[in-house]
């Protein structure tokens, strides 16, 4: 199941949700006001290094083979 991220439309009070997929929030309350139906935050997806991919190791660090 992913984890979606709620924020509260009246006082900004953000929560981490574990939801079924194609679960609404309607149901969902903000834990610090009671406010009911916050609003769902979308992300990027975050990966390792700043440049999103992967970096090899660098070739200057010796290994001791060889």
């Amino acid at each position: 199941m992913p984890v979606y991220e709620y924020k509260c439309r009246r006082c900004d009070h953000a929560v981490d949700i574990l939801q079924r997929l194609g679960q609404s929030g309607e149901n969902l309350m903000c834990p610090e006001c009671g406010e009911s139906k916050p609003e769902k935050v979308f992300s990027a997806f975050a990966s390792g290094s700043a440049g999103g991919g992967y970096t090899p190791p660098s070739s200057s660090c010796s290994s001791g083979f060889g």
